[in-house]
């Protein structure tokens, strides 16, 4: 596994500070002790624990292309072009929880139901990606709004997105069946009206008070505005190859009370393998001044059949964040080290990159920095309100050097860049009936050199989430 000069001094750098802090305030460190509780122990009962809750989301997303880019959609048989694309959906999810029976073993079930109804339904304003892999039943790449027939929108849908059983001793929980799971590779993904699912089974296990263990094995995904299961795909190919199975596992372990790391392994069945470690540490106090330091490194390597071609890469990226009271202000380094992109699999957030944006900012050898200011109002009276800006620059994407494979696309790219800023204002409801309701708008502009797989794009969403308990 190697590393480049830059990235060995971003490791540097992060040991530094923790080392530092560990030495001035060692009384935090906590040894790995057995857990003396045992979260089976305290069950109530399948019915006495169990709970119906759920939310609904209101998603709108409105994008126009620049520099002459085009989305297209298909009108009375032909091609037509539009540079405009609208999004609107209403997305609902009803979940039950049983509590877990009483005994040595505990069962428990979790099953949610998710509904999507289409607010926007013209052919025109859903028109599809330019580019992309394809994807059946979905229109040239539009995954916002389950379409038909060409473009047509389905105008209501509905599907099972969990269904699970769960058996429980002591502190570790074994899971079957269609279920949430985050990981830095496999992570549910909710930037949509619904969030993707996976299917298959998982173990997590808590029985040391500071060091925790996962292992999961998945054959599909429930993607987000799709009605049925999809096997998995990488997220970045130019064509759609899937595979049969993704196998991971991880370990989460916080020796200070300062500072967070976990070590994970994926395999993507004759994709890659693939290699993870983070670290988060917090020193100092918000209210005078702390900072926050953030290492993300990802190695992957191809593997068994060898699907997508040749893989080589190592990705890593390295922030710090300043705050003081309202105010927070970061600074985020990001480079690839490969010659095909830093890639990941499609329907999941296992990008825990700090420039993954609006585009990723995950070409081949690609280098990227951001500078993003947040302001938090509660410190102004205004508890839940929240403002934040950011700018993102990327260069030195080079894929002239690709052996050939499944990223092909990459060759063209000699020296391209782009760069991407945004402001977002959030809201959460802190009390009363619709507490903890939350709405978001954002507004991202992204420019592309002429190869760059982003593109020049505007987009302004709108999203507001209201959580609801029935039982």
């Amino acid at each position: 596994m190697k590393l480049s000069s830059t990235a060995i001094l971003a490791l540097a750098i992060s040991s530094i500070t923790a080392t530092a802090y560990a030495e001035t305030q060692s009384q935090a460190f906590t040894p790995v002790t057995v857990n003396t509780k045992s979260a089976q122990a305290e069950a109530t009962g399948f019915v006495e624990g169990q709970s119906i809750s759920g939310t609904t989301r209101n998603w709108y997303a409105n994008e126009q292309l620049k520099r002459g880019a085009k989305f297209k959609y298909q009108k009375n048989g032909t091609t037509e072009l539009t540079d405009r694309r609208i999004n609107w959906v209403q997305g609902t999810i009803l979940k039950y929880n049983s509590g877990f029976t009483e005994g040595t073993v505990g069962i428990s079930t979790e099953v949610a139901v998710y509904n999507a109804v289409a607010l926007e339904r013209d052919r025109k304003n859903l028109a599809a990606n330019v580019g992309g892999a394809p994807i059946p039943n979905v229109a040239s790449g539009n995954n916002r709004t389950l379409t038909r027939d060409g473009g047509d929108a389905e105008g209501q849908w509905s599907k099972l997105g969990l269904a699970n059983v769960k058996a429980r001793v002591s502190n570790t929980t074994l899971t079957a069946g269609r279920q949430n799971f985050s990981s830095p590779m496999v992570d549910v993904i909710g930037n949509r009206a619904l969030p993707s699912s996976f299917q298959g089974v998982s173990l997590h296990s808590e029985e040391l008070e500071n060091l925790t263990f996962d292992i999961a094995t998945f054959d599909k995904n429930s993607p987000r505005m799709e009605e049925s299961q999809r096997k998995f795909r990488s997220e970045y190919a130019d064509t759609l190859i899937e595979i049969d199975h993704v196998n991971t596992a991880g370990i989460s372990y916080q020796p200070f009370a300062s500072l967070k790391t976990s070590l994970w392994a994926t395999q993507a069945e004759d994709m890659w393998k693939q290699y993870y470690f983070g670290a988060t540490h917090e020193l100092g106090d918000s209210q005078i001044l702390s900072l926050t330091t953030g290492l993300n490194y990802y190695k992957t390597v191809d593997e068994g059949k060898k699907k997508l071609g040749e893989i080589d890469n190592d990705t890593y990226s390295l922030s710090l964040g300043l705050t003081h009271q309202a105010h927070s202000l970061t600074f985020s380094y990001q480079e690839i080290n490969g010659n095909e992109y830093f890639d990941y699999l499609h329907e999941t957030n296992g990008i825990y990159l700090a420039n993954s944006l609006l585009s990723d900012f995950n070409g081949p050898n690609e280098k990227s920095f951001q500078v993003a200011y947040g302001l938090n109002m509660a410190e102004y009276g205004v508890p839940g309100l929240k403002f934040n800006i950011y700018s993102a620059r990327g260069w030195g994407i080079d894929g002239t050097h690709y052996k050939g494979g499944a990223y092909d696309s990459v060759l063209a790219m000699d020296g391209e860049h782009h760069y991407e800023y945004g402001i977002g204002a959030a809201y959460a409801v802190q009390s009363g009936p619709l507490k903890a309701t939350a709405i978001r708008a954002t507004y991202t502009a992204h420019r592309a050199s002429d190869n760059q797989l982003d593109g020049s794009i505007n987009e302004f969403r709108l999203v507001t989430t209201i959580p609801f308990n029935i039982l």
